[in-house]
């Protein structure tokens, strides 16, 4: 996922040497799941005793629960087993050794729980590491807390990226936590593109305490670190595979700036439409609401990180999960969820949006053309679900109306026929008179009419909180 560019020049190696050699930095190591590979590129480097403690792999599991407790949820490999070992092990390192050493010193403790790739399985490979630091000497300690996705197709070279990772996360925290973007940067230094992504992020403590956690996990994106995070309904940070797996999806893609009836009607009568299919209902499903990052061409439309953070705070406040990407064509959004699930997804989309996805001109760059981008879109379980339009006459227009190019016309016929766009109702005329950049001329003019146009609880928020230029 990154680019082959690194924010420090020093090798993996160098990292750990100029930590080994200052005597002020001092903590403990512990990874359970997929070898001592952090701790090994400390002793590789050299005078690893000047900056560890303690190295530990409790990879039984009976020793694993002795040690730092037994998981509600059970899972091994968890935020809260990666936290729960960097309290314990950081706690420890005081313990025995903060009375003893120079007051000068900076206490970290680094911990890491894997799934790498199984010997005969297909599995997740995945990981939660986190480091637990003193920013200052006698500071209160302060959390980084990072999901990553090995992509990598064997468990050596998984161990090799992950003991790469872990030196510039330790690395990072001492040197850049002043500038929590750079620290997102250097997290994949002196790792090729395509071996590891990273699809979460989390910093807490006094240090960070003015820092968006939302805001911040943008960056994953625009640094390629991942193409999409997530959010729940309340608003933090969620891991794709957790929230996806082995759930339906129902998406709708927009600007949402702000949301309005009608992206809530189109979301609510969409639902309606997917739970008409075979084992498809309310409680193994989940809806989200979909926000790219690129323009219709394709490049960062460089919003700035708080406008899209109140539209997720918007589409939270009415129960939504929230996406966001830098994916432009829906075959690739498609393609995106189905690493995770293998159940049904729909897309709901708009008339307008029907046309564009017929439009050749949409598929420029694709080797296959418009036929390669219909083969990824709809090659198994998906659907399109296409709510109406008024015409310029006033008059209702559905999906089955859609005019094509005359060489198209048979393959929308095969979509239509074969239940790959199937039509969705507006459950008012009224809505389709809601358009939301009027609302956004409108609010920045005080309270007025535009009001009528979004839901109760939004408009409650714009006003209070004074979003997207609104001026009472």
């Amino acid at each position: 996922m990154d680019k082959d560019k690194n924010v420090s020049a020093r090798t993996t190696s160098q990292k750990a040497l100029r930590l080994n050699l200052d005597e002020k930095k001092y903590g403990t190591i512990v990874e359970i799941g997929a070898g001592q590979e952090v701790a090994r590129q400390f002793f590789i480097a050299g005078a690893a005793a000047g900056t560890i403690a303690k190295t530990m792999s409790a990879y039984d599991m009976k020793f694993s629960d002795a040690i730092y407790g037994v998981q509600e949820d059970g899972r091994y490999v968890s935020k809260a087993r990666v936290k729960a070992m960097m309290h314990q092990e950081f706690d420890l390192v005081l313990e025995r050794v903060g009375d003893i050493r120079s007051k000068s010193s900076r206490y970290f403790a680094y911990a890491a729980t894997v799934a790498a790739k199984s010997f005969n399985r297909q599995n997740e490979c995945h990981a939660w590491c986190g480091i637990r630091i003193q920013m200052y000497p006698g500071a209160e300690p302060s959390n980084i807390k990072i999901h990553a996705r090995m992509l990598d197709d064997n468990a050596e070279a998984q161990q090799q990226a992950l003991g790469v990772l872990g030196v510039n996360l330790i690395y990072a925290a001492y040197y850049y936590f002043e500038d929590p973007k750079k620290i997102i940067d250097s997290l994949t230094d002196n790792i090729k593109a395509g071996r590891i992504e990273i699809d979460s992020i989390e910093f807490l403590g006094p240090y960070f305490e003015d820092l968006d956690n939302r805001a911040i996990n943008l960056h994953l994106i625009r640094s390629w670190k991942t193409r999409a995070i997530m959010f729940r309904p309340d608003g933090s940070v969620a891991v794709p595979a957790e929230m996806l797996y082995k759930k339906n999806v129902l998406t709708i893609r927009g600007s949402f700036r702000p949301v309005t009836k009608l992206n809530v009607d189109m979301i609510e009568q969409g639902k309606k439409s997917f739970f008409t299919l075979p084992d498809v209902n309310d409680k193994n499903t989940i809806a989200i609401a979909e926000i790219s990052l690129n323009d219709a061409k394709g490049h960062d439309a460089k919003v700035p990180e708080e406008d899209i953070i109140q539209r997720v705070q918007l589409l939270n406040l009415l129960g939504y999960n929230v996406m966001i990407s830098d994916y432009t064509r829906y075959f690739s959004l498609r393609a995106y969820f189905r690493q995770y699930t293998k159940m049904q997804i729909g897309i709901v989309v708009g008339m307008v949006n029907i046309k564009q996805i017929f439009d050749e001109d949409t598929y420029r760059g694709v080797e296959g053309g418009i036929l390669e981008g219909f083969g990824k879109l709809f090659p198994d379980n998906t659907r399109l679900f296409i709510y109406p339009e008024l015409t310029a006459e006033g008059e209702m227009s559905d999906f089955t109306a859609v005019k094509v190019q005359e060489h198209l016309r048979f393959l929308y016929r095969h979509l239509l026929e074969n239940g790959f766009l199937a039509g969705i109702e507006s459950s008012d005329a009224s809505l389709f008179k809601i358009y939301s950049r009027e609302v956004l001329k409108q609010l920045k003019n005080g309270r007025g009419e535009w009001e009528k146009s979004l839901p109760e609880p939004v408009v409650e928020e714009i006003i209070e909180k004074r979003l997207f230029g609104f001026k009472p």
